[in-house]
């Protein structure tokens, strides 16, 4: 299977914007959101059934797969932007119409649930998607300008992305020395182990795994971890890239517990493979937009993480 590239976003293009898993409590972060868009030069086309609501869901899974394909349908459309993640997004992997998406290629922007999504595009596909802010989690307020830079540097520009860097140039950390190549896969850890055993999880060998996550116990993590291990996930990587994991930690000090970092060793220091963490993606504020898909050299002897293509075409 071929990778896909979508075309760079120019000024004017029609951004779409959908939700494909859970809905904002407060639907005026959309609003906000689509003026930020819009003030930058965008045209904003709204899925005809955002703002719908069904339990945790922003509405049913026919009416959020329903905005989902006509925003690929649509050929105004340049590229697809999610609202928010929360869950739902793997309710539709199933439902999806896999030939529409390779046959209109088009960015598409999210991360956290929406990563479920990501990943099955991309073993259906081959599509490259990009994990990177959304309109009513990062647009709706004043965006970190080192957030906002990188993505829309990496959307606009047909140009290869390079080297990745943290805000104010923070060094990665490492973890395991070595050099590795391979495309950039992953993203959040509690998404990923749910694809694992299905037909909408990517072939990982030879990748580099990206890994984040968020309010996961140690204990929790701990288990994933070991899901990935026993899959032999681990086995066939080339090697490891850890973002952040936000409040990963056991809540109750009173209960015996390892602390995250003693998970993330145990299970990645004796890997021999490279690995680097404190890399700026996830949950947070100040984010690197990563593209899901495209080719990677990761140094971890020297601290580096390169992107050796363009994202965009």
């Amino acid at each position: 299977m071929g990778i896909i590239k979508p075309k760079r976003l120019k000024q004017g293009d029609v951004i779409g914007i959908i939700s494909p898993a859970s809905s904002p409590d407060d639907l005026t972060k959309i609003n906000r959101g689509v003026e930020y868009l819009e003030k930058l030069g965008y045209r904003v086309e709204i899925g005809k059934n955002v703002g719908s609501q069904e339990g945790y869901l922003a509405g049913s899974d026919s009416q959020r797969l329903s905005d989902l394909h006509n925003m690929f349908r649509n050929k105004e459309i340049k590229a697809i932007f999610s609202i928010r993640g929360g869950y739902g997004s793997g309710r539709l992997l199933d439902k999806i119409e896999y030939n529409l998406i390779r046959d209109n290629p088009k960015i598409f922007v999210g991360y956290s649930d929406i990563n479920a999504l990501q990943m099955a595009f991309f073993a259906k596909t081959g599509l490259v998607t990009f994990a990177g802010p959304m309109v009513a989690v990062d647009f709706h307020d004043e965006i970190s300008p080192f957030t906002e830079e990188v993505f829309w540097q990496t959307l606009t520009s047909n140009k290869k992305i390079g080297k990745l860097k943290n805000p104010r140039d923070e060094k990665f950390y490492l973890l395991n020395k070595g050099k590795a190549h391979g495309r950039i896969l992953g993203g959040n850890l509690s998404l990923l182990v749910s694809l694992l055993g299905t037909e909408y999880m990517p072939d990982m060998k030879g990748s580099i795994l990206l890994l984040e996550d968020i309010n996961e116990a140690p204990y929790r993590i701990d288990r994933m971890l070991n899901h990935l291990r026993l899959a032999k996930v681990l086995k066939n990587i080339n090697g490891v890239i850890l973002g952040h994991f936000v409040d990963c930690c056991e809540p109750d000090p009173a209960k015996r517990s390892f602390t995250l970092n003693e998970v993330i060793v145990e299970y990645f220091l004796n890997l021999k493979k490279p690995v680097l963490y404190n890399v700026k993606h996830g949950h947070i504020k100040e984010n690197i937009t990563i593209p899901y898909g495209l080719k990677c050299v990761l140094d971890a002897s020297r601290g580096t993480i390169e992107i050796i293509e363009n994202g965009v075409s």
